[in-house]
């Protein structure tokens, strides 16, 4: 039998994450080479990734991270089995890194193809499918490009978002994360009343219209009440039109304005489950 050295154990252990034990294995049945030793592993983690192949990943962590210059943010989910590994460091700290990565992507298909250190971030999942024991994968990924980009994670990574402001005056990175957080926390289904889908809004009538009918109200009255409640609607569901958290005298378009004229071009939002 090969023997292998606690260096180059080691060495194998911080490339692949693998644990001491498998990355042993591995060396010996390579006989002492890394790059078959790591093949080896690879294996090792399509073996387990197809056995787990139908298992839900809805546990991981939310990340969200925004380029240098401030106009590029992305939002993504590394997706795990178990809320145990989603808290590990490490596996936060992978999630982080395919976060950075996506800054260059347009889309989770290009971030998966995109290169991680020698091999292809769909790859390094199913190695660390095989290295965790848990189906790992990429669940959502987000981006917003604007004149300043700011961004949110939800304390325990449960919860990532990202906004783009029309303008960086000075104060858009206050702005920008209190309005990230906004989202994060209210969860609107869309940025203004224009993005509202107009199957929702046709749904939300009708029932706006039912209730109205339950409470006697005449017929020929139904359609302009009810477009009175969609108003409503679209104020405690759109993010420009929510009161704002901090202040619910105002709404979060005009907390933007306070630093000058400024809007909220677009957010993401991101979530475990």
């Amino acid at each position: 039998m090969v023997k292998v050295t606690a260096a180059e154990v080691n060495k194998l252990r911080k490339t692949t994450g693998a644990g001491m034990m498998d990355c042993k294995k591995a060396l010996v049945e390579a006989e002492g080479n890394f790059e078959e030793a790591i093949d080896i592993l690879r294996k090792k983690g399509q073996k387990v990734a197809a056995k787990r192949a139908d298992r839900e990943s809805t546990e991981g962590a939310a990340i969200a991270k925004v380029n240098d210059t401030k106009t590029v943010g992305v939002s993504i989910v590394l997706g795990c089995e178990t809320d145990f590994v989603g808290k590990n460091d490490s596996f936060v700290s992978l999630a982080t890194e395919f976060a950075e990565l996506a800054l260059n992507c347009s889309s989770k298909e290009e971030l998966l193809a995109a290169d991680f250190n020698g091999m292809t971030v769909a790859d390094k999942l199913i190695e660390q499918t095989g290295v965790i024991g848990e189906k790992l994968q990429i669940n959502a990924f987000e981006k917003v490009e604007a004149a300043f980009v700011g961004s949110y994670i939800h304390a325990g990574n449960k919860i990532a978002t990202i906004v783009g402001l029309s303008a960086a005056s000075k104060g858009a990175d206050v702005v920008a994360k209190d309005v990230a957080m906004q989202a994060a926390a209210m969860n609107p289904i869309a940025l203004n009343e224009n993005e509202v889908d107009a199957s929702i809004i046709e749904k939300e009538i009708e029932i706006a219209k039912d209730q109205l009918r339950a409470e006697g109200k005449p017929e020929a009255m139904l359609e302009n009440i009810a477009k009175g409640k969609i108003k409503r609607f679209f104020k405690d569901n759109t993010l420009v039109n929510q009161a704002f958290i901090k202040d619910s005298k105002q709404s979060v378009a005009d907390y933007v304005k306070t630093i000058g004229d400024v809007s909220v071009t677009g957010f993401k939002r991101v979530a475990l489950g």
